[in-house]
């Protein structure tokens, strides 16, 4: 029994082990994942792509709070009390900006439902139909379509 708690004890030590590294290395924050999140406040552009002087400040301030070992959600509330809330790339998730989420959301679904319609309405009006029957041929028509077939061995 002893035996067991010792295994145990020192399987659960390996694991704490092996997951605080992952865990550490998760909520470490970069600079080339907060700069695709966060905006310009100059030239309104993702801060992944701006060139202005006031973005190369805004970097040396992510660079600085990096290597304090802020997370990238603290990090991002300081540029929000530096710069505003235009400093994030996404929307709130209230009041008017709300609809930037809801409207491409429900044109998404609005499409999604009108494509399902017309399969489905193109699948049953093609399911109801009967082949178009053959024309009969001519009787020159069909003896020389004979003779073509048994000349030809088919």
């Amino acid at each position: 029994m002893k035996r067991l708690a010792i295994l145990a004890s020192l399987v659960l030590a390996v694991a704490a082990a092996a997951v605080s590294p992952a865990c550490a290395a998760e909520s470490r924050a970069s600079l080339t994942d907060i700069e695709d999140e966060v905006m310009c406040p100059i030239c309104g552009t993702p801060l992944s792509l701006a060139a202005a002087p006031q973005a190369e400040r805004e970097r040396a301030f992510i660079r600085r709070l990096i290597e304090r070992g802020q997370t990238k959600d603290e990090i991002k509330d300081a540029l929000v009390r530096e710069y505003g809330d235009e400093v994030l790339a996404t929307p709130d998730s209230g009041g008017f900006d709300l609809v930037a989420w809801l409207v491409p959301a429900g044109g998404l679904l609005l499409a999604a439902l009108a494509l399902f319609i017309g399969v489905r309405q193109w699948r049953r009006r093609g399911a109801g139909r009967e082949p178009a029957a053959a024309e009969e041929l001519d009787p020159s028509d069909s003896e020389r379509l004979r003779s073509d077939i048994a000349r030809y061995d088919l």
